[in-house]
């Protein structure tokens, strides 16, 4: 695998961005790694970060590299700050820098990599698990799949609860969102996405979610699954003991990974 650091500008963000890329190449000579290249454009994913992180936590805390070389993969790693995958109320355009200008960038820079939807996952964590789900009920003509870690999938309740408790994401969540009252039933709503998605019947996502029955948002990913499906969205989730943490993440990204490329490789 090439492991490549990419600072570049943002005309979106009217800022320079970072993000760290993963590209396949094929290797015969490595020790303990094997590297598998791709047969033709590379299947990309768009993995992104929690709240306290950046471009660079995936691969500081799992093994993503050595996931990516087996299975002969590109993986897109941005830096999106506290934005929420947002386009926040005081003026930084967050979702439209990551579901629009983000993959424009990487197939300018990487023209190997694969313009299908089917071929485009997004995947994420915590906050980067609504991001990664906003993306594929956002943007569904890019992102063919998306695959949700402990993610923060009910956000309105995240929100309230968050009002209610902690005087500090108050003020960051009034930042992002605007007034709590408005946020159920906009773009920013995952759900509302997922019914206002399935009403325009174009071809919907295929969902992924896990989340550890010991984590705070827990109770909002039963309630986004059981609504999604109830939509007759293609979603497989899964809970088990678990809280919120890495040591889970880095096991189920694996799965992730199989689910999407639909194998059962060994990726240890």
């Amino acid at each position: 695998m090439a492991l490549l650091h990419v600072d570049f500008f943002s005309d979106v963000l009217g800022m320079s961005a970072n993000m760290d890329v993963i590209l396949p190449q094929k290797t015969y000579g490595q020790i303990g790694m094997e590297g598998k290249g791709a047969d033709g454009k590379y299947k990309t994913v768009y993995l992104l970060h929690g709240m306290s992180d950046d471009h660079t936590t995936w691969q500081r805390r799992t093994s993503i590299e050595r996931y990516a070389s087996k299975l002969g993969i590109a993986v897109v790693m941005p830096t999106t700050h506290l934005g929420f995958y947002t386009n926040t109320t005081y003026g930084m355009q967050y979702w439209t820098f990551v579901s629009k200008e983000l993959p424009k960038i990487c197939r300018e820079f990487f023209p190997q990599m694969s313009e299908k939807k089917e071929d485009t996952l997004a995947a994420g964590l915590s906050m980067g698990g609504y991001g990664a789900w906003k993306l594929g009920l956002g943007e569904s003509d890019t992102f063919g799949a998306a695959a949700s870690l402990s993610g923060a999938l009910d956000i309105v309740e995240d929100v309230e609860r968050n009002n209610r408790d902690n005087k500090h994401l108050q003020s960051l969540f009034l930042g992002i969102f605007g007034e709590a009252d408005k946020l159920k039933g906009s773009d920013n709503d995952l759900m509302a996405l997922a019914k206002k998605l399935k009403a325009q019947k174009k071809d919907l996502p295929r969902l992924y979610a896990w989340c550890g029955r010991e984590d705070f948002l827990y109770e909002g990913n039963l309630t986004a699954w059981e609504y999604v499906k109830s939509l007759g969205y293609d979603l497989f989730c899964e809970e088990s003991a678990g809280d919120h943490q890495w040591k889970y993440w880095d096991a189920k990204i694996q799965d992730v990974l199989r689910w999407w490329l639909g194998t059962d490789i060994d990726l240890q």
